[in-house]
């Protein structure tokens, strides 16, 4: 089983390596780890535990999980991401999604797998 430690430590892996994946076309809407909200440190949390348990799941599923978190949290699809309304455009299925928006989760997975001893 991870610790609280190690699930912090895999999270705040994570949410930085999406933050340089996102900065990488331009995009700057993710705050550093330590300036992030709660809300997303939860998110990438229950992401990384999702891998956790789900080792042998595709990055669909990785979607798939990510956007049960929003719809329990009260997010509805929109056309741009706005925090304070609750509507991330990603909010669709899979392969709906750009390319670019896939691999991003696919590397969320990629990164949990490479750091978990438990996998």
């Amino acid at each position: 089983m991870t610790s609280r430690d190690a699930l912090i430590a895999m999270s705040r892996t994570v949410h930085e390596a999406l933050r340089a994946w996102a900065a990488a076309p331009g995009q700057r809407d993710i705050p550093p780890w330590t300036r992030a909200p709660a809300w997303m440190k939860t998110s990438t949390e229950e992401s990384v535990l999702f891998t956790l348990h789900h080792p042998d799941a595709d990055a669909g599923a990785q979607h798939d999980q990510w956007v049960a978190q929003k719809l329990e949290a009260g997010w509805a699809y929109g056309k741009t991401k706005d925090e304070a309304a609750k509507t991330p455009p990603m909010k669709k299925p899979f392969n709906d999604l750009p390319e670019f928006e896939q691999r991003k989760d696919a590397l969320v997975r990629a990164i949990v797998l490479a750091l978990s001893d438990d996998v």
